[in-house]
Parts: structure tokens; C-alpha cells; sequence
């Protein structure tokens, strides 16, 4: 009989301490859940925003960019086709194809602004370089720009574009002769003569640069130096009558 009390007693005993353990962790729980519940309310009120971030799943870009890349170096041999045939107004078509599949393609934005140069849409040219020069610092696109300007009679442009190229390049004799050209359109003629005379030095053939230079000379009153330069132009040219004239006036012959 004593061990029957024994063995109930036992087993209400370890009911109890069960009990006991369940009510404390149920307790635990709300204690947590009212705390979580406490902080979030709190956040709210500090403006953090506690909507759901969705994280979606990335496209397959590096496909798609191999895709477009390649289709871009197509369209860029097409045109390159196109431009050797003298086909401008169809290479340009094929090059603003290629820049809507990349617009921040450098190749294709510079071979477009040539293009423009060719079809003298100087406006379009100058704007192409204006922004290609953005990203890049090029000898080309100062020098191409200084055309653009020039040919619009943008000549204060035209010299700050020639003058970089030259800047970049000053073994150049053409981007001299040009930056020297700029100067006598601009009155600059003492400039002008020590760009064109460094200039002929290399390109010894080229007659109308070497009128420009006798001609700077001429408008800076230095009738020895003028005298010599027609001196080279009737070498190349004996039978050029302006130049005959020139000589006969300044020799007094």
C-alpha cells in the first residue's frame, strides 16, 4: 500500500515540474514575441521602412551582352565594307543600328563622326567629337574637330581643337599646317609663318601651304623672307605665273 502512495505521489510530482516547465517557456515565448512586436512599433516610428524586399532573379546579362557585342563587331565590319565602297549614307545607317545596340560604343561613335566629316554634316561631325573627346583624349578627334569648326568658319574653335592635336603631336607637320592655316584666317600671321615654315620642312611638295607662308610673310612686311618661299614655289612650279609676277615685283626686274 505504501509503495502504491509512493508511486503516485512520484509520478504527481513529476507532473508538476513538467507543468511548471511549460508554463515558464509559454511565458518566455510571449515575453519574446511582445518584444519583437515592441521593437518593430519602434522602428515604425523612426521611418524605417519594413516592407518586404524582393530580390529578383538577374536575366541572363552576360549572355546577352556576348550576343550584342558580337552582333555590334558585325555591323561594324558591314560598315567598314560600305565606307571603303564610298557607300556613306548606308554606312551610316549600319553604324546608327550599331550604337542602338551599344551607345557607348567609342569605335562606332568615332567612325560615324567620320562619316559625317565625309558627307560634310560638319555640325553632326563637331558634336560627335565634342562628345567622343568626353572619354577619351584622341590626336584624331581634336584634329577632325578642328576640321569640323574650320569648315563651319568656326575659326577661334578650330584653333583651340588644332592647337591640342598639335599639343599631342608637335613632330606633326600636318597638324602644324593646319593650326598654321587656322592662324592666317584668324590674322595671327607671324604664328602662322613659324607653323607653315616648320611645316615645309617635311612636306617640301606642298605648293598652296608654301603660298600661305609667303603670304604671312608679306602681311608682317618681310619682303626677304616672302621673296625666298617664292623662290621654293617657282622650283616647283617654273612655269606658274603668279609666281613669276611676285618674283618680278619684288626684284624689280
Amino acid at each position: 500500500m505504501i509503495y502504491i502512495f509512493v508511486l503516485f505521489g512520484s509520478f504527481f510530482a513529476i507532473c508538476a515540474i513538467l507543468g511548471t516547465r511549460v508554463a515558464l517557456k509559454n511565458r518566455n515565448i510571449r515575453k519574446f514575441v511582445h518584444g519583437v512586436k515592441a521593437r518593430t512599433e519602434k522602428a515604425k516610428e523612426r521611418g524605417l521602412s519594413m516592407k518586404e524586399t524582393r530580390i529578383e532573379k538577374p536575366i541572363q546579362k552576360s549572355r546577352t551582352s556576348a550576343v550584342a557585342m558580337q552582333k555590334l563587331r558585325s555591323l561594324l565590319r558591314e560598315a567598314e565594307k560600305t565606307n571603303s565602297r564610298g557607300h556613306y549614307t548606308e554606312t551610316e545607317r549600319i553604324l546608327i543600328q550599331a550604337l542602338t545596340i551599344a551607345p557607348e560604343s567609342l569605335e562606332a561613335r568615332a567612325e560615324l563622326a567620320k562619316v559625317y566629316l565625309l558627307v560634310d554634316k560638319d555640325a553632326k561631325a563637331e558634336a560627335m567629337y565634342i562628345d567622343l573627346l568626353d572619354d577619351r583624349a584622341e590626336i584624331s578627334f581634336y584634329a577632325n574637330l578642328g576640321l569640323a569648326c574650320y569648315r563651319q568658319k568656326k575659326f577661334t574653335k578650330a584653333y583651340a581643337a588644332y592647337n591640342d592635336a598639335l599639343s599631342l603631336d608637335p613632330k606633326s607637320p600636318e597638324r602644324a599646317a593646319a593650326l598654321g592655316r587656322t592662324c592666317m584666317v584668324l590674322g595671327r600671321f607671324s604664328e602662322a609663318a613659324e607653323l607653315l615654315e616648320k611645316a615645309s620642312e617635311r612636306i617640301v611638295r606642298d605648293t598652296s601651304m608654301l603660298f600661305l607662308l609667303a603670304e604671312s610673310y608679306e602681311k608682317m612686311g618681310d619682303m626677304s623672307s616672302a621673296e625666298h618661299t617664292y623662290r621654293r614655289i617657282h622650283t616647283l612650279q617654273p612655269y606658274d605665273q603668279k609666281v613669276k609676277e611676285k618674283l618680278a615685283v619684288m626684284t624689280g626686274v
